[in-house]
């Protein structure tokens, strides 16, 4: 797809959507033209946001399909969440309303961590409303058979805003361990990253989100439901995940019928981003559009 600089500008500036009342999401759109729907949902990092994790490729993918990516309640543009349920419930409910919002009945999913645990709630709440599910290292869905608990990347996640506050360094150490190789960890990414991650609604988002997540933690055990989806499912991973390690997806490959893994060598948490073409090229592949338009 080529753009203009404008349209490229309008793109990344993204749209707003009221989807219930006190929720307003974030997102970008392309390819409104296409009758075939995927929507990309991000991972949960300090600072991430949809247009952070999967802006390259929407504009890849909106050649072949309508595209959105969206921010998660609490992340990015998006209104803090609000308790009262599991974060993976809330977030796909507030998906269910954005689709409602643009008119789509049913879409594929492609779901990064965090995103991969929203999309599979999401496809168990709402079966007739999601197609095919692409989960890269998806949060809630996997147990790790052979790496210790919490991981690396993990552990970093959480110590972001742990006293004595969240810092540039310690943001920059936790985007390390995202990726295998170390030169996608740019100044310029650390800085993005770091201002939107440390702004103090942004900071208060995540304490929600936190409380949502403990509040109900049996609900946040996708594995244990990993049965129940119809879907079809790609799984993948790189092989050198510091966050959700490879030998998490053995669980749920064995659990999900309609399930198929692909595995990326020399590639850590962000396959989109490490291994951007051939990413673009396995996810149109497995939602039916072999190559692209």
């Amino acid at each position: 797809m080529t753009m203009t600089s404008s349209t490229a500008a309008n793109l990344r500036e993204g749209q707003f959507a009221d989807v219930e009342p006190g929720v307003r999401l974030h997102y970008h759109q392309a390819g409104e033209q296409h009758d075939e729907a995927v929507v990309m949902l991000h991972g949960g990092g300090p600072g991430a946001t949809g247009w952070s994790n999967f802006g390259r490729n929407l504009e890849v993918l909106a050649g072949s399909l309508r595209t959105v990516a969206v921010d998660q309640p609490g992340f990015g543009g998006s209104g803090s969440p609000i308790e009262g349920s599991h974060y993976f419930t809330h977030s796909a409910d507030t998906l269910l309303g954005l689709l409602d919002h643009l008119g789509i009945e049913r879409a594929h999913l492609v779901g990064n961590s965090l995103g991969g645990g929203t999309a599979v709630r999401f496809a168990l709440r709402h079966p007739d409303r999601a197609g095919r599910l692409v989960l890269m290292a998806p949060g809630g869905l996997t147990l790790n058979v052979f790496a210790p608990e919490p991981t690396e990347g993990i552990k970093k996640l959480f110590g972001f805003a742990a006293p004595p506050g969240p810092s540039r360094k310690k943001l920059e150490g936790f985007l390390r361990t995202m990726v295998h190789n170390q030169e996608l960890v740019t100044e310029e990414l650390i800085d993005e990253r770091f201002a939107a991650a440390s702004n103090p609604d942004t900071l208060a988002a995540m304490a929600v989100m936190g409380r949502m997540i403990m509040s109900a933690p049996e609900e946040g055990m996708l594995w244990r439901e990993a049965h129940k989806l119809r879907q079809r499912v790609l799984l993948v991973w790189g092989r050198e995940d510091r966050v959700i390690p490879m030998d998490g997806a053995l669980v749920a490959l064995k659990q999900i019928q309609r399930a198929q893994l692909h595995v990326f060598g020399g590639c850590g948490h962000w396959a989109q981003v490490e291994r951007f073409d051939e990413f673009n090229r396995l996810v149109l592949d497995f939602l039916g559009k072999r190559g692209g338009s």
